[in-house]
């Protein structure tokens, strides 16, 4: 029988979670489907070059187009990141069209990037079934919602990875509802966390954790006044914040000048964070918006106690104040923070066990067979 082609686009400039979701969707359809489906990931223009597929047989590529300059082309900040954005959609509108009309696959699913095939099976009359995935709010103005009103009439699906995007979308009446689908993300990938989570760190549960990349988004400054004040009541507090990113720079600066070197640490990059995660005394988000926050389910099914902020969206539906998967306080909020802060430093050992037992079992729907699953549903067979 011969297999149904599923390709994936996700042209990404700069790292982020979604690419690790593409690459275990990819790694679920191919793993579970038994021969019926080959899930394929779009290499657009190089940059899934460093992943590569012999470590996975499970994951397969199509090269599009080599722009070995754009891997070289810096995107921090927003204007170099809308001009990186600009010159992938001049420069691969051709070879997506010539892609897309020779080989004719039945699904594309489209994370990032999304307005160039958008676009271009709008002025087409291609047979492929689009599949759009929406994550975060986002902003609509006029061209933006004259757009989608033409273009979202012609796609298959449009999946959201949280019940608040959904809603959201929901009421801006652009689509049918039948179009619209949660589909939660494939970020638990549990043979390989199994292998990984066995390593310990020197020193367990005396560090309190956060996890990111180094922009406005995460609030890590935010992070770090907070932690100066309670480093004030209790100076052998330490702080360890993983990730790098355009605001290094500045949050070591910001430590140097107010002696923080001895309470907060940035190591850089860790490529095993669970080590971290089943470690810690606390893990924290800060983060001004996510959806659904990666790290955040990562740290659940880790057994990590979460205090996370109510930012929109997906911390307030993962954690769930009434299913007590862990604490919430108020999203940039300083007093609302040190406050929950010190509440669960008063929880008792069964209060906290309880608290990770819920979240751990939450996390399940985040799993690789889970997301196939659903993913069955949504492709419709």
């Amino acid at each position: 029988m011969k297999k149904i082609k599923v390709y994936y686009w996700s042209p990404f400039i700069d790292k982020v979670a979604t690419t690790t979701a593409v690459l275990n969707s990819v790694l679920s359809l191919n793993k579970y489907s038994k021969e019926r489906f080959e899930g394929i990931i779009i290499n657009v223009f190089g940059e899934w070059l460093n992943y590569n597929s012999k470590n996975n047989e499970y994951i397969k590529f199509f090269n599009l187009k080599r722009l070995k300059f754009l891997n070289n082309f810096s995107s921090y900040g927003f204007l170099r990141s809308r001009l990186k954005y600009i010159i992938i959609f001049l420069l691969t509108y051709f070879p997506l069209k010539k892609f897309l009309k020779k080989e004719k696959p039945e699904y594309l699913i489209i994370h990032l990037i999304t307005s160039l095939p958008l676009f271009l099976n709008l002025v087409n009359n291609f047979d492929t079934k689009i599949i759009l995935r929406i994550s975060g709010k986002p902003k609509i103005n006029f061209l933006r919602y004259l757009f989608w009103i033409f273009a979202l009439k012609k796609i298959h699906k449009i999946t959201f990875p949280t019940i608040e995007t959904l809603d959201y979308f929901k009421e801006l009446n652009i689509v049918e509802e039948n179009k619209l689908k949660l589909l939660y993300d494939p970020v638990i990938h549990t043979r390989h966390l199994s292998k990984i989570k066995k390593e310990k760190l020197s020193k367990s549960n005396e560090f309190y954790l956060a996890i990111g990349r180094f922009t406005r988004q995460k609030n890590f400054f935010f992070l770090i006044k907070c932690f100066e004040s309670i480093c004030k009541k209790n100076p052998k507090v330490k702080l360890i914040i993983l990730g790098d990113g355009e605001q290094r720079k500045n949050l070591q600066e910001y430590l140097k000048k107010n002696n923080l070197q001895n309470n907060i640490y940035l190591p850089g990059y860790e490529k095993n964070v669970h080590k971290y995660l089943s470690n810690c005394k606390l893990f924290i988000l800060s983060s001004l918006w996510e959806d659904p926050g990666f790290v955040l389910i990562e740290a659940m099914f880790s057994d990590a106690l979460v205090l996370s902020s109510d930012c929109p969206s997906g911390p307030k539906e993962i954690l769930s104040i009434s299913k007590k998967r862990g604490i919430l306080f108020k999203s940039n909020d300083s007093h609302d923070f040190i406050k929950k802060f010190y509440e669960i430093e008063k929880l008792n050992f069964d209060e906290k066990k309880r608290i990770k037992l819920n979240a751990k079992i939450f996390s399940k729907n985040y799993t690789l067979i889970y997301h196939y699953n659903s993913l069955m549903k949504i492709l419709d067979i």
